[in-house]
């Protein structure tokens, strides 16, 4: 895969670290390896003639003045040559004991230019650099000429040392997120899987609550009138059901192909997908599952061109202390999981949809289609468009898509101009969305009461979550989950009888007004436990999150017991994976509570059947208590061997307990019954 392999050295522990990674990777790709070392002679030059008016007067002699530059001329440059010889010695020594071609370069000037320079002129395969050079101090996180080659480069992968440890630790985390750079990365990743005999991971994240986040911080700013024009009540409606799940539903895509990828090439990778910040939650998985070598592409699916690194590439490699590569690498994968649906449209259903304006109709499609992967339909028709769009949109929503699509054609708008100005597409969609709701819902204040009396009417549902990656479903019992693709026999209904006796318990609620005029209730305790999380930003996302996940429950109180495993994952900076695929062992990928929480190693010996079983309860709360009252009938049972027919028994024999614990409402004997435990 890589021809040639270039390092560039300084004698530095990280340096020889890069030489003998580059040396292990040319001995698997029969590489030819080129190393150089760059000496600034010159600058030594300026530096003795800016310092000539200091030396004593018997050296002020034109003549001796000459005379002492030349010998410091021919001082300096043969003894930086000196340097960098003994420099590239050391690579020598180790290309020879490897049997490797090796070509040294001595090259002069200021080192980071010289380095892009010479790598961006010829070429090489794959550059490896160490991420701190000899002038690093014991709070360097990155070596200034590092980076600045790094953000130069765009014609060679980037390997940066910075673990110091042997190759042999360690598995290969590869970061998608549906770029070309991210694929090209996943390819390297594959090849450099099977050269290393190391596993290979495939991770991806996306963040549905940031506009959360971001409609608080900006409620609080506007008038009244700015207020109507943002529409936030039916804003966040739109992102509830049709775009945070769109994002699951792409990202999760990214990894299916990821998967595909691999199977092509022969291997198999196991996928996990994660929900929040890009930068934070893969940082935070990096440092739980300490990988020898994270994957990134060098800028996002999002990014221009012309940009030299993407933010999340940048902040992750200032904080991550596994070695990491920027792939500079593009691949397009021949499939499209985006584009390619597996169900068909009828062609009424389709010239419906041709009415829908241009910018809309992505958005209105993905979400239709995901509706129908939820109640199952193989074909959609115009009778199941009515019933997304009931489900999803406020009533009358399309009809005035319509209209208003009619009234850009009748101002002579050019679509095509639109789609091409991203930022002018943004402000046309916002502001034909406001539009659009106006003609809905109008905007007075018995409008709002009554999104208000919407939100509250839908609480009233049934709620569904997906045992495999979350997915929040609602009405009738789903089919199929849209985002992973799960049975509807892994839907299990929310009981919501458990958190509605926590806030009894609890107590002292709070009421708050969130920023669409949706009442949220907090419980004393609750309140008190995010204090937890540190001020500023970092609570007001952890209490975004955890809104905002109550409400696509349909809840408006949250409590400690509802709360604490989002507090306990922001207050100590753990990672949530939403879905880890299955190994091709069959045993679950993932390990422990569904929530990320650190685990201790496990005693029991659990049987693929039992852990299927247990994943078969919802995620977090539940599933956590699941899992407790089927050890404690294991204890009971005097074993640690947990059986199909162990777990079943367990929560069987629990079910009669739950059902006496929640006549008396107290949540906390709930849990002392379901657990065996005392919890005052």
């Amino acid at each position: 895969m890589y021809k040639t392999i270039y390092i560039p050295v300084d004698n530095s522990d990280h340096s020889n670290m890069a030489v003998d990674l580059g040396v292990r990777l040319a001995k698997e790709f029969g590489s030819k390896i080129v190393s150089s070392h760059v000496y600034a002679a010159k600058m030594h030059d300026k530096r003795f003639k800016q310092m000539e008016a200091g030396l004593p007067e018997e050296y002020h002699d034109e003549h001796e003045l000459d005379r002492q530059r030349k010998i410091h001329d021919s001082l300096i440059t043969r003894g930086l040559q000196i340097i960098t010889d003994s420099y590239l010695d050391y690579v020598d020594k180790r290309c020879t004991e490897s049997n490797l071609p090796l070509e040294r370069r001595s090259l002069e000037g200021r080192n980071w230019k010289v380095l892009a320079e010479d790598i961006q002129a010829n070429g090489y395969d794959l550059t490896i650099m160490g991420a701190l050079g000899v002038g690093a101090v014991k709070d360097s996180v990155i070596g200034s000429n590092t980076e600045r080659v790094l953000r130069r480069v765009r014609n060679s992968d980037m390997l940066i040392a910075k673990d110091l440890k042997p190759v042999d630790s360690g598995k290969i985390v590869v970061a998608v997120d549906g770029s070309p750079y991210s694929f090209g990365g996943l390819k390297t990743g594959l090849a450099l899987g099977k050269a290393l005999n190391k596993p290979v991971e495939a991770i991806s994240a996306f963040d549905p609550y940031f506009h959360y986040a971001a409609f608080h911080s900006i409620s609080g700013v506007l008038n009244e009138e700015a207020g109507k024009v943002f529409r936030f009540k039916e804003q966040e409606k739109l992102h509830e059901e049709v775009i945070d799940s769109g994002l699951a539903k792409i990202y999760q895509s990214h990894l299916d192909i990821s998967r595909e990828v691999a199977q092509e090439e022969g291997s198999d990778v196991r996928t996990t997908l994660l929900d929040g910040k890009v930068f934070e939650k893969v940082l935070q998985y990096v440092r739980k599952e300490k990988p020898w070598l994270l994957i990134v592409g060098r800028i996002g699916v999002h990014s221009d061109d012309d940009m030299d690194i993407g933010s999340n590439t940048e902040n992750l490699l200032r904080a991550t202390s596994c070695n990491i590569l920027v792939s500079n690498r593009k691949f397009v994968p021949p499939i499209d999981a985006q584009a390619e649906y597996t169900i068909a449209w009828t062609e009424e259903a389709l010239l419906r949809m041709e009415k829908v304006p241009v910018f809309a109709r992505g958005v209105a499609k993905t979400a239709i289609h995901r509706y129908a992967i939820e109640k199952g339909h193989t074909i959609i028709s115009n009778s199941v468009i009515d019933n997304a769009v009931g489900d999803i949109l406020p009533k009358g929503a399309m009809d005035a898509m319509k209209a208003l699509g009619g009234q850009l054609d009748n101002a002579a708008i050019d679509r095509n101009t639109m789609q091409a100005d991203d930022a002018v597409a943004k402000d046309l969609m916002g502001t034909t969305l406001s539009g659009m709701l106006d003609q809905v819902e109008g905007t007075s204040g018995a409008a709002m009461s009554a999104s208000t009396q919407s939100y509250l009417n839908r609480m009233e549902q049934t709620y569904y979550v997906c045992s495999g990656c979350g997915y929040i479903g609602k009405g009738d019992h789903p089919v199929k989950c849209p985002i992973c693709g799960g049975a509807g026999d892994g839907f299990k209904p929310v009981d919501k009888s458990l958190f509605d006796a926590a806030a009894k318990q609890e107590g002292m609620l709070e009421t708050q007004m969130a920023y669409d005029d949706v009442p949220m209730q907090w419980t004393k305790d609750a309140k008190e436990a995010i204090r937890a999380v540190p001020a500023g930003f970092q609570r007001r996302r952890a209490k975004a999150k955890i809104e905002k996940s109550a409400r696509k429950l349909g809840m408006t109180t949250i409590t400690l017991e509802y709360a604490s495993p989002m507090i306990q994952e922001a207050a100590n900076e753990d990672y949530t994976p939403i879905f880890a695929n299955k190994e091709s062992n069959g045993r679950s990928s993932t390990t422990g509570s569904s929530k990320g929480e650190p685990t201790s190693p496990d005693p029991y010996q659990w049987e693929p059947e039992a852990l299927k079983r247990l994943e078969r309860a919802p995620e977090g709360f539940m599933r956590d208590c699941t899992r407790a009252l089927i050890i404690k009938h294991a204890n009971q049972l005097g074993t640690t061997r947990i059986t199909l027919d162990v777990a079943n028994e367990g929560i069987e024999q629990a079910k009669h307990t739950m059902e006496e614990a929640m006549k008396s409402g107290n949540v906390k004997d709930i849990i002392a019954r379901l657990t065996g435990t005392d919890t005052q």
